[in-house]
């Protein structure tokens, strides 16, 4: 009896090392797990299944190894972002004699005069009428990260009315958050005296106190502004508006950095202060909040005017409109 035992476990070993399938390079042994129901002895099953998944492991580290001594390429993942469609409006390097055309047109628009540094920013910041507690804080956090910077309550006014007050009183910028649900829910950016203006819808907003225990070291020196990859034409127009609300002249005493991290045409806001080891090799960097993603919904030439404002760029909002494609992305 333990003789024809011996013998079907012999057989049924055969049988699962031929079930086991080659991947599709034929570099690696995958074991076919919905073969091995034949088997009915369950602890029989498992040791058989373990073993050829143990030899797929093995297999798969060899495999490896030998494609580094090789020096062949390494396998780098699909992501929308690699397979991303080239826009036609793509700015590689402006400096480059194809895009003398696009730097002429930065060197003459509404934030031209920021970046030859005529003037300091000035910015005020407001919200919808009677703002929720949460609004009010992350308005307040904003005044601590943008230098000169005043908040100020709406009181029930209009948006031209507002931009004829702030031009008169020589603010530079204007930004509004408005909320929904006691969350901050859209911010609307407006460059003065002529624009342009932005409206970005918020989301994912953390405020320092959700973030940290401690919110009371954030220091007063102005913050480094790091810009990351605004590569088209429309890009580089919300990332120079973005950088010209903030200081030109960061001071570096104070280690704050505030980056807007374009990815996917979603724009990642962080506030950070870095500090170095003892060599002056590796950067460490703390989080100081607040935290917030923008995604920009249009882009109006001059300042708000919602009736007859002529948009340079702004989003489909219908509800079944078809995009050509996932892989495309505007900023």
């Amino acid at each position: 009896m333990s003789e024809e035992k011996h013998v079907d476990l012999e057989e049924s070993k055969a049988e699962i090392k031929e079930e086991i399938k080659p991947s599709k390079s034929g570099s690696v042994l995958f074991p076919n797990e919905n073969k091995y129901s034949h088997i009915k002895n369950k602890l029989v099953r498992s040791q058989q299944y373990q073993k050829a998944k143990k030899e797929q492991k093995k297999a798969k580290k060899l495999a490896k190894k030998q494609t580094k001594l090789e020096g062949g390429p390494k396998k780098v993942p699909h992501t929308l972002e690699s397979l991303r469609i080239k826009d036609e409006t793509t700015v590689n390097d402006i400096n480059t004699e194809e895009n003398e055309l696009v730097k002429n047109d930065l060197d003459n628009d509404e934030f031209s005069e920021y970046y030859q540094q005529s003037y300091e920013p000035k910015i005020l910041i407001t919200y919808a009428d009677n703002p929720m507690r949460k609004t009010r804080i992350f308005g307040r956090e904003l005044t601590r990260i943008i230098p000169n910077s005043v908040s100020l309550y709406r009181n029930r006014s209009g948006v031209k009315k507002i931009v004829k007050s702030a031009i008169k009183k020589d603010f530079t910028d204007i930004l509004i958050i408005n909320e929904n649900r006691k969350e901050p829910d859209g911010l609307l950016v407006i460059h003065l005296p002529d624009g342009p203006t932005a409206h970005f819808k918020i989301s994912n907003v953390k405020i320092t106190t959700e973030l940290r225990k401690n919110h009371k070291d954030i220091n007063e020196h102005r913050p480094e502004v790091v810009l990351n990859n605004f590569s088209t034409r429309l890009g580089l127009t919300v990332g120079r508006m973005l950088g010209a609300l903030f200081h030109y002249s960061p001071e570096f005493v104070g280690r704050r950095t505030v980056t807007f991290h374009n990815q996917r045409d979603y724009i990642f806001f962080r506030h950070y202060r870095y500090c170095f080891d003892e060599e002056g090799k590796k950067a460490k960097l703390k989080e100081l909040g607040p935290r917030f993603t923008l995604k920009l919904r249009s882009l109006q030439k001059g300042t708000f005017d919602s009736k007859y404002g002529q948009y340079e760029w702004i989003i489909d909002g219908r509800r079944h409109a078809v995009e050509t494609s996932r892989r495309k992305f505007n900023l």
